[in-house]
């Protein structure tokens, strides 16, 4: 039988939260700790973390097999690299999609050079969504494939507006187009003296939403509008051989975060099974991700 793993969880906010949940309800894992900013070690600890060790490196935890990275995307890329340089698997959920090959090649290096396993993106999109458009193609391998995310809140570009000077608090809004388009609607709540208009400018002009139509809005708070809600409909029109006009629908309706944790945690089982390097999740088997004897799962699913 094999042992059971030990997850950390770097960062503790929505996603590692649910992280958190779904850690503690896998049979093959259990936490090891969580690493947290120095800033929020003095700040009272969560009651779902009483009896669990809480520190600011991840050094400082005695075995640790993985690491769910559940830090904003742009610090992705340095956290991975220490991690994985003490030989240790990263699970991240980075979503710049633009960026994704290069950040994918970057760890590669250091994951073989240090024995470890990276897989990066694994969330719902970039991750699972991925893995449904792959099975779209090759059911119908001539056509147009449509992602429509929301309405809802989207964490990645929620993170992008927090960071920006003068922001106090941000929420983003993707509302589906459709044939893929998206709104973004961008709603902030300002520090003592913060210019608008400059805050507003700094969004518009972040890759986050340069390529969107954006919509930014001062609010005087942010949190009466939040809602972890959010979902996907992936649309296929294409070609089966010579058959045309295969139809395909693909559509979720979920908790944003909780989903995320859940996948990020899926995809930490499946790194204990690749060789290493670093991982796209379209790249690693299916099986690979779900608890349970292989055969077993075999009879089950197929």
């Amino acid at each position: 039988m094999n042992k059971v793993k030990k997850i950390a969880i770097v960062g503790y906010g929505n996603i590692g939260k649910y992280a958190l949940q779904a850690i503690e309800a896998a049979p093959d894992m259990e936490v090891a700790g969580i690493v947290r900013r120095p800033t929020s070690l003095n700040q009272p600890v969560p009651k779902e973390l009483a009896n669990i060790p809480i520190v600011g490196s991840i050094k400082e935890l005695e075995k640790v097999d993985a690491a769910i990275l559940a830090v904003p995307t742009r610090s992705v890329s340095e956290y991975a690299k220490e991690i994985l340089s003490l030989g240790i698997n990263t699970i991240d959920s980075f979503d710049i999609h633009g960026q994704i090959v290069s950040l994918r090649q970057e760890l590669n290096e250091v994951a073989q050079q240090h024995n470890a396993v990276a897989i990066i993106s694994a969330g719902w999109d970039p991750g699972t969504d991925s893995m449904i458009r792959g099975i779209l193609e090759f059911m119908a391998p001539q056509g147009l494939t449509y992602t429509n995310f929301g309405p809802g809140m989207s964490m990645g570009h929620t993170v992008a507006v927090k960071s920006k000077a003068g922001v106090k608090d941000a929420l983003s809004i993707t509302i589906p187009i459709g044939t893929g388009l998206h709104r973004r609607m961008v709603y902030v709540e300002l520090e003592e003296g913060a210019d608008f208009e400059e805050v507003k400018q700094s969004i518009l002009e972040d890759p986050y939403f340069a390529h969107d139509e954006s919509h930014v809005f001062e609010v005087a708070s942010v949190k009466p509008l939040i809602d972890m809600g959010h979902g996907v409909v992936i649309e296929r029109k294409a070609t089966s051989g010579q058959t045309p006009n295969q139809l395909i629908k693909y559509e979720m309706r979920i908790n944003n975060p909780a989903l995320t944790g859940q996948v990020m945690v899926a995809a930490a089982r499946a790194s204990f099974k690749q060789k290493p390097g670093a991982y796209t999740m379209i790249e690693v088997p299916i099986i690979d991700y779900i608890y349970g004897d292989r055969e077993e799962l075999i009879k089950h699913l197929v």
